[in-house]
């Protein structure tokens, strides 16, 4: 199935998880590291939306310089964060997985049996 892609760090357990649960399901996705390759703040918000959540929701605190950086505040903008995830790819929680199904943030892993 071409129409799934993982935005994967391969370095993330959860992110090999829910790899491995699509291999296992006969899902070849497209593999991302968007660690390597990066985001656009288009691409970002783009995902937020079609996963119909705030563009906040995919921003990864733990191990990153989200509170240094100033985004975990009430009153920062998407565009801000969308930008700072941009800038730093690391930002990112992952796995986001787009399957037929719509596009989710899956932690826990198994969050991607709804997108396929």
């Amino acid at each position: 199935m071409s129409d799934c892609v993982i935005y994967h760090n391969p370095a993330c357990g959860t992110s090999r998880n829910t790899l491995a649960l699509l291999r296992e399901k006969g899902i070849e996705p497209r593999v991302v590291e968007y660690l390597k390759v990066g985001w656009t703040e288009a691409q970002l918000k783009t995902l937020a939306a079609r996963a119909g959540v705030p563009l906040r929701a995919f921003l990864r605190l733990r191990g990153t310089r989200a509170e240094a950086l100033g985004l975990t505040g009430e009153g920062v903008s998407e565009a801000t964060l969308a930008a700072a995830m941009a800038q730093e790819p690391i930002l990112v929680e992952r796995p986001i997985v787009e399957g037929p199904r719509g596009v989710a943030l899956c932690r826990p892993a198994e969050r991607v049996l709804d997108l396929i």
